[in-house]
């Protein structure tokens, strides 16, 4: 059956394509679109004296209209808010993430052909094109997801792509806790430090939630405040009415064009911002982030990634060090201590959960290096199985006043901060 459907499906198709100009119909809204499919393939059937039923003409109307329309067999994905990623490793070999867990699919392409139609269709919709001359691009869907696209010769076994998507619903520091990213204490840490105007970095390894626990701390930014954001894909949702949002541009099909982030942290700093929120800071732009924190930017905020606090701090120096060779490593974490209070890291587990493992503060510099110490981390229980949930609690580790305490009485904030720590110290959240 499933076989006497594909067979009759490719058969329609191409006639249903030579009936209708496909071109036009993509400027057409998409009821439009749709009702003209309906009309050209009820028009191939009856001419062809096909007869089908209900079921199986509105199911070659769906998957019609996918093909011409839309992204093919990975529609039904794009649609779904628990997706997180679509892998298409070969036009029969396709995965997904769904919380956390990467798992195989039955849907497949017809052929590299169809794969690759639909590879252009993407990357035709932002102004590029993807070719032998061209085999890697990078674009961006209507809704801010990520899609890479790599085609032979580089791809050995035919076109591979790749999409990253972005939740629409907007998680906050509570949601995280009923998630059991972070306790409650821990949120409310988190809160403090956001509201006052401390320096963040969120540290991670990719899928981790650093976008989204950056996206979360904004949610305490004052909304007297003018904020600028830069950002590769604009995926953050502030909901203060005082936003300057700014994305990075590619080159276009000359190799012209070209904003880099480096481009945009410039830039932002001639905006009169009060905070600077970077998405992903990745090269030489991070000095420039970092002195922005330093020169009356306070609460300011970016991600990068890493897989520790430590080597945060490393992977700052080596970025700066990309673009100013000519400064020393001590003369890079001087302006790092000087520049960064607090450190998040969070990372995702084998049991696809997210947790924050550590909230970090820099306290000095020794033997020419970047100190931080540690507020509140995630323990691990003593006899966690590698084939059960993770399980562990949010805990304070830090007995006494911290070095941003002074930053956050200036904003009336220290009670809460001391009593956050506090809360930490005497009820550690038990999470499974």
């Amino acid at each position: 059956m499933q076989h006497n459907f594909a067979i009759l499906k490719q058969r329609v198709f191409l006639d249903v394509i030579d009936r209708i100009d496909a071109a036009g119909l993509l400027r057409r809204p998409l009821p439009e679109a749709r009702a003209g499919v309906s009309t050209a393939l009820k028009d191939v059937l009856a001419r062809n004296r096909q007869t089908v039923s209900d079921v199986e003409f509105a199911r070659l109307l769906d998957d019609i209209c996918d093909d011409m329309l839309g992204f093919g067999p990975l529609e039904r994905f794009l649609v779904r808010d628990d997706i997180a990623d679509i892998m298409v490793n070969g036009f029969d070999n396709i995965f997904i993430e769904v919380n956390g867990r990467v798992e195989k699919t039955d849907v497949a392409f017809r052929d590299d052909e169809h794969l690759m139609n639909v590879c252009q269709r993407i990357v035709s919709l932002v102004g590029r094109r993807v070719d032998e001359s061209s085999p890697i691009c990078d674009a961006r869907l209507k809704d801010g997801s990520r899609v890479n696209v790599v085609i032979p010769p580089l791809a050995i076994d035919g076109p591979v792509l790749t999409i990253r998507r972005f939740t629409k619903q907007r998680l906050t520091l509570d949601d995280m806790v009923g998630l059991g990213t972070l306790s409650q204490p821990m949120a409310d840490l988190l809160k403090v430090v956001s509201r006052s105007r401390c320096n963040i970095l969120v540290s991670g390894g990719t899928g981790s939630g650093k976008t989204t626990l950056l996206n979360a701390l904004t949610g305490w930014i004052a909304v007297e405040e003018r904020v600028v954001t830069c950002e590769d894909t604009a995926e953050l949702q502030l909901q203060q009415p005082h936003v300057v949002r700014m994305e990075t541009r590619p080159s276009n099909t000359e190799g012209l064009g070209e904003v880099t982030m480096f481009q945009l942290v410039r830039n932002c700093l001639r905006m009169r911002p009060d905070r600077i929120i970077v998405g992903e800071v990745r090269g030489p732009e991070t000095l420039d982030l970092l002195q922005a924190m330093n020169t009356g930017h306070d609460g300011s905020m970016g991600t990068l990634h890493a897989n520790s606090p430590d080597e945060a701090l490393s992977r700052i120096e080596a970025m700066v060090m990309m673009g100013y060779g000519n400064l020393t490593s001590e003369v890079i974490h001087r302006l790092i201590t000087a520049s960064v209070n607090i450190v998040v890291q969070i990372e995702r587990f084998r049991d696809g959960t997210r947790k924050i493992t550590s909230i970090s503060e820099t306290v000095g510099l020794k033997d020419g290096r970047t100190v931080l110490r540690d507020l509140m981390r995630f323990e691990f229980d003593a006899g966690d199985d590698e084939d059960d949930a993770i399980s562990g609690s949010h805990c304070t580790v830090f007995d006494g006043k911290p070095s941003i305490y002074q930053q956050a009485r200036k904003h009336g904030e220290h009670r809460r901060l001391m009593q956050a720590l506090a809360d930490g110290r005497a009820n550690p959240d038990e999470t499974a």
